[in-house]
């Protein structure tokens, strides 16, 4: 068997809310679309819920996210009918992609009238709207054909380990992977779209089940993405010696996998792509500790309480919910979305160092991932 391998190289003001005078003078930002680093809107991401069945290590440690913590009341939580109104402006300025996040996004009771709302919006362009979701699958089994039928383009499933014990040590519940899988096979099933895996590799946590989960899902119509530990948020513990290299994975699965590189699907995609040279299908590397993408950056995020954030390692967003609820008209939602993003540098991937990993930034649960 050849070792083929292609290396990867590596590369090394918050605007105020507008007044009721201000309303009236907004001005038109509606084909304005490009942050201050010329990178353009073209996905948006939405966590709809801070609340989540699992308490995954890197994401909501259990001794932060126990009993006594308190989440967000339903009455702080965007409602449907606000996130419609706020993606429109969104689809106005750019926006092809919408991404459901938590949290565990199917959580969010009624989940699927918001799918119906956004999959309505695609009159608004006459051009392709992506919906996709990620989600950790414990309940996707139940939800996967009505989630389909309201219109969800496609689904990225969490998994980070095929054996129960280090599932069940990364996830800190008594979650079976059983459970997981059957979600995936009924996602499939009910036609969503290329479904994606993402896995979190920990040094000394899960590294070991790189390969296995390539065995496990080569053949399976699955893209697997591997995911380098992030420092997000400021409760994950992160350290750089817990980041387990995109060139590291790849030095091991090519020992059992010959692997060929391939072109991005789209511009601005953060997976590096390599498939099976035999055919086996395709895997990703999502490697933004070691090789950091943000020049390629298209994406902002909205919060389950509605502000708006322009970076996964923000420390504070705009807030679009109290214009929303004082009755701002969609232009004046769109020049504060449109201004924000314009003044746009974030690019901290780039300026990483490690005592970056505890500056403030806020919990990925509250974000989306």
């Amino acid at each position: 068997m050849s070792n083929r391998i292609i290396r990867i190289v590596t590369v090394g003001r918050q605007p105020a809310l507008l007044d009721d005078r201000a309303m009236n003078d907004a001005r038109d930002h509606s084909s304005t679309s490009l942050d201050s680093l010329q990178r353009p809107l073209r996905d948006l991401r939405i966590s709809v819920t801070d609340r989540c069945n699992l308490r995954c290590t890197y994401c909501m440690p259990r001794e932060i996210f126990d009993e006594s913590h308190t989440f967000l009341p339903r009455a702080e939580l965007l409602t449907f009918e606000e996130i419609e109104r706020v993606v429109r402006q969104f689809i106005k300025l750019g926006v092809k992609k919408i991404r459901l996040t938590g949290g565990e996004p199917l959580l969010r009771r009624g989940i699927e009238r918001l799918i119906e709302k956004l999959a309505g919006l695609q009159t608004l362009t006459g051009e392709p709207l992506e919906i996709a979701l990620t989600t950790n699958a414990v309940l996707l089994a139940r939800k996967a054909k009505d989630l389909k039928t309201a219109g969800l383009s496609r689904v990225t499933v969490s998994l980070d380990s095929l054996s129960d014990a280090t599932f069940r040590r990364m996830s800190d519940t008594d979650v079976a992977v059983g459970v997981v899988l059957e979600g995936i096979e009924a996602a499939q099933a009910a036609g969503l779209g290329q479904l994606k895996i993402n896995m979190v590799v920990k040094r000394g946590v899960n590294e070991h089940e790189i390969v296995p989960m390539a065995a496990h899902f080569r053949h399976a119509g699955i893209v697997l993405r591997y995911i380098e530990f992030m420092d997000v948020g400021c409760t994950n513990g992160w350290r750089m010696d817990d980041v387990v290299p995109a060139q590291e994975i790849l030095d091991r699965l090519v020992q059992a996998y010959p692997l060929e590189q391939i072109d991005p699907a789209y511009s601005g995609e953060v997976a590096e792509r390599w498939r099976y040279a035999d055919g086996g299908g395709e895997i990703g590397v999502i490697a933004s500790v070691t090789q950091a993408f943000c020049q390629e950056c298209t994406r902002a995020r909205l919060s389950t309480d509605g502000k708006l954030y322009t970076c996964l390692f923000a420390n504070e967003g705009l807030d679009l919910r109290t214009p929303l609820r004082r009755g701002a008209g969609d232009r004046v939602l769109a020049d504060l979305i449109a201004d924000r993003w314009g003044r746009r540098t974030d690019r901290y991937s780039l300026l990483r160092h490690e005592a970056t990993g505890h500056v403030g930034k806020v919990e990925m649960s509250y974000i989306g991932g």
